[in-house]
């Protein structure tokens, strides 16, 4: 069996959004199936916080393009994760139990992805945004008619008198994906300088693996 020694270079996006659609309207769950279709065609790895709602339905569309699928859970175990906050274990192909509740996860799950798409969300989500804003994360906001999400993150952004060119619109989620991707993809044909244990290394823009 070959096995890709390169696999670990396929962007990973995160998915973040509201955990409860209660308030929302079909099409939203559409829209958030159409983000995890369109990060497993495109050749990258889901990521979200484990959670329900417009993560979860990214993570169904993931998988039904046989794509991956990783989540990172608030929770220190899977009892924890099930039990207490009351989290999927469904359409996730590995999830980390961080431990560290919903802050300390939304870090987490904010640094782990290469790039991060801002659906319809509450406070969780613009918590995250804030998090990958600051990290300069390549940073995509899926815009529709009727949410306010996006409105409010162009309100932040012009408030805080810091511009940010990694951060992009779009309502196409075929489009935002492929813009993400090609952020992340351009970020690492920079390259790294890495020697291994035997002193052989590469110069920048090589890798050495």
């Amino acid at each position: 069996m070959q096995i890709d020694k390169h696999s670990h270079l396929k962007p990973k996006i995160g998915v973040s959004g509201s955990a409860d659609m209660g308030f929302l309207g079909p099409e939203s769950y559409e829209l958030a199936k159409d983000i995890g279709r369109e990060v497993a065609k495109q050749g990258a790895i889901l990521v979200t916080g484990a959670t329900t709602g417009f993560p979860l339905w990214a993570a169904m569309g993931a998988k039904e393009e046989n794509g991956i699928s990783i989540g990172l859970s608030p929770a220190e175990n899977e009892k924890e994760h099930v039990e207490t906050y009351r989290l999927p274990l469904d359409y996730i192909d590995l999830i980390i139990y961080t431990g560290f509740g919903y802050p300390g996860r939304d870090l987490l799950f904010t640094r782990t992805a290469d790039a991060v798409i801002i659906g319809v969300g509450r406070i969780g989500t613009i918590h995250e945004f804030a998090i990958a804003y600051e990290d300069e994360k390549p940073i995509g906001i899926l815009e529709s008619d009727g949410w306010e999400t996006d409105e409010v993150i162009r309100m932040i952004m012009e408030k805080s008198h810091r511009s940010n060119p990694k951060v992009i619109f779009d309502k196409d989620p075929k489009n935002l994906v492929a813009r993400l991707i090609k952020m992340v993809q351009d970020d690492k044909s920079r390259g790294y300088v890495f020697k291994n244990d035997d002193g052989i290394g590469g110069t920048k823009g090589q890798r050495v693996l």
